[in-house]
């Protein structure tokens, strides 16, 4: 391991899309020196590593005595035995989300991680989100959660359906909010590209009487991210995208216990004179706007950061199977929703597809 005056000798594993800007990111920061990259198409490994000023492998196994870290950028089959292969090494490793492919894996990988005393970091990067930390600062006792997080088909993580896709981002947020772990999980989901889930809707019900709606859509014709949260504290609706923040709180009136419905009712007010003051006096609305540091920087940043200090990542390798545990319940439930209100009938997300293609095919074969 390294001393504190020296630099962390960390690879990429998988330069794809993401995984190249991790090589970026990684060979411009003073306190890490990017050894190599690894990844099995020579032309885009030689490529990143040409531009990163590193070495290029397309074996990851010739890099596990040379390196004191590994950040783990593959398809999420590949997630267990690549971070295992480090792992037991005693390597620290920051994997990209979602942690594995299923909970036994991501509780293989933990055990690890612990057994080694070495850090296991889950790539969850909207906990790096200025928009987000934001909102968990404004954020006490969360009592209703809405996310939306829709986006146009990208043609890749197509090994995975959009509850790891997309969705695990935010049911990571709302643990981090909440503090628990769902009492109850209702889902519904629908194929509509081919193959896996591409649109699901989820309800968390929490024991503290917290209830989360999510939605997760990659056939989407814009992006979009939100987080809605109502609190103790008031109302904030984050654009996690734009990285801005509305706070709804109470004015000085309604923490005094005037309510306009009253006032209106006991006539010591007009309505109409206290409609333009709903959003002033009564309910205070502020527009914030956060930092537009780079959270990917940010998450290599504090993954080097635990290494030097022993402190635990900001997402462990807990954290990311405990949302990979609610992800799997979510799944659970797409794959057993009854269309027709019962389990004789059809059932599951690809069922709506199954029961137009015939007609549609019948009607080609017509024509």
């Amino acid at each position: 391991m390294t001393t504190h005056s020296d630099r962390i000798r960390v690879a990429v594993v998988g330069v794809g899309a993401l995984g190249r800007h991790h090589a970026r990111i990684l060979s411009q920061m003073p306190e890490a020196e990017l050894v190599a990259v690894a990844d099995g198409n020579q032309q885009q490994g030689e490529s990143v590593a040409a531009s990163c000023g590193c070495a290029w492998t397309p074996d990851y196994r010739t890099l596990l005595s040379s390196v004191d870290a590994v950040s783990i950028v593959v398809p999420t089959s590949l997630h267990r035995p690549i971070a295992e292969d480090f792992l037991c090494r005693s390597v620290p490793v920051l994997v990209e989300k979602p942690l594995t492919a299923n909970v036994e894996d991501g509780a293989v990988l933990v055990r690890l991680a612990r057994e080694h005393s070495v850090p296991l970091q889950v790539g969850h990067i909207e906990r790096f989100n200025p928009a987000f930390q934001k909102t968990a600062d404004l954020v006490r006792n969360p009592k209703y959660i809405r996310c939306e997080r829709v986006s146009p088909y990208a043609f890749r993580s197509m090994d995975i359906g959009a509850v790891h896709d997309l969705m695990i981002h935010d049911i990571e947020l709302v643990l981090a909010l909440v503090g628990e772990t769902p009492s109850q999980v209702d889902a519904f989901g629908v194929t509509l590209v081919g193959g896996m889930e591409d649109c699901v809707q989820a309800r968390l019900t929490f024991p503290g009487g917290c209830v989360a709606d999510i939605t997760a859509n990659r056939v989407a014709p814009q992006a979009t991210r939100s987080l809605q949260c109502w609190s103790e504290t008031g109302c904030v609706i984050a654009d996690l995208n734009a990285r801005t923040i509305m706070s709804f709180t109470p004015g000085e009136p309604m923490l005094r216990g005037d309510l306009p419905f009253e006032l209106v009712q006991q006539k010591r007010c007009d309505a109409a004179a206290l409609k333009p003051e709903i959003f002033t006096r009564f309910i205070k609305q502020e527009k914030m706007n956060t930092s537009d540091e780079d959270a990917l920087t940010a998450e290599l940043r504090s993954f080097l950061h635990c290494i030097r200090t022993g402190q635990a990542p900001l997402v462990s390798g807990q954290q990311g199977l405990a949302a990979l545990k609610v992800a799997e319940r979510v799944l659970q439930a797409v794959q057993s929703h009854a269309w027709d209100g019962t389990a004789a009938g059809r059932c599951g997300p690809d069922a709506l597809l199954r029961h137009y293609l015939p007609a549609a095919q019948a009607q080609s074969e017509a024509a």
